[in-house]
């Protein structure tokens, strides 16, 4: 943005120490939309005080989420495409990030995986070819989830880094199960992110059987490995929950990245960065309404 009188003014006004000043000046500075930030980032490469360092930072994320909250409005009441949501996830911690580098790798993954498929193929055979190539072929790893770092739940440093934890290791194979016809979706598991193999067939000719029934079997995208029934009903006697329809039903786009949010946000956890949390829980509960 072109400087002028208004802006040299408030950008001086930035280390003022009254509260209700710099406050003022803050959201008037927001007001004036992303095209400050440029502004901003060459006020912080001449500033020396670690502290105004810290409010500038502060301003541009703000800058950034006010835009990020437009954009997932309008994915909301879009078509909620799952790879959209993820890629405006990451965009929270990586705003500079490149959408089109994501979507090349995604292709990469879904073209070789095109490559190996038929219509002659069982369930689990079209699963098999999808792990060996996703986990074997292209090497990318699971790791649990951990709130240490929130880098494993972002979809452009889990293919970057070839290492995600289920929910982002799920999130990239059910958006290319999407692309391939493969009838794969989340489920509402307790403390778990698991995938079911929806049988399409079966929920054509008994559309209100039990939830469960209309599942061939479970796929865990920490690593592929695909479990049975029989598996499932043992992980709830370990529980001790029983395993209500709910549990079985398919979650939507809009719920799977909500829940990504949630999830994310215990990465920020602590004092320092508890505005964060708060941030991306009212992008979770935005997407309630």
């Amino acid at each position: 943005m072109k400087e002028n009188k208004e802006i040299t003014a408030l950008l001086h006004l930035i280390d003022d120490p009254d509260e209700d000043v710099y406050n003022t000046v803050s959201d008037k500075i927001i007001s004036l939309g992303k095209e400050i930030i440029p502004n901003l980032e060459n006020l912080w490469e001449n500033e020396s005080n670690h502290d105004v360092q810290e409010r500038i930072e502060l301003l541009i994320h703000r800058l950034h989420l006010r835009d990020l909250t437009a954009e997932f409005t309008a994915w909301k009441n879009g078509d909620a495409n799952l790879l959209e949501g993820a890629i405006l996830v990451s965009k929270y911690h990586y705003p500079d990030m490149q959408p089109a580098l994501i979507k090349q790798e995604v292709e990469k993954l879904r073209r070789n995986m095109w490559l190996e498929l038929n219509n002659y193929l069982t369930p689990i055979e079209k699963i098999n070819v999808l792990n060996s190539i996703f986990y074997n072929y292209f090497k990318q790893k699971g790791v649990e989830v951990s709130y240490e770092t929130p880098d494993p739940f972002l979809i452009n440093k889990t293919l970057e880094a070839k290492k995600g934890n289920p929910l982002s290791n799920g999130i990239i194979l059910i958006i290319l199960c999407e692309m391939l016809d493969i009838p794969v979706k989340a489920i509402n598991i307790p403390r778990q992110f698991i995938l079911g193999y929806f049988d399409q067939q079966y929920e054509a000719l008994n559309p209100v059987g039990h939830a469960s029934e209309k599942i061939s079997f479970y796929i865990d995208p920490l690593n592929g490995q695909m479990y049975s029934h029989k598996d499932i009903e043992n992980y709830f006697r370990k529980l001790s929950v029983p395993p209500v329809a709910s549990y079985f039903r398919p979650m939507n786009n809009i719920r799977i990245i909500q829940f990504l949010l949630e999830e994310l946000s215990k990465c920020y956890d602590n004092d320092r960065n508890f505005y964060k949390m708060e941030e991306l829980m009212a992008l979770a509960n935005m997407l309630d309404s």
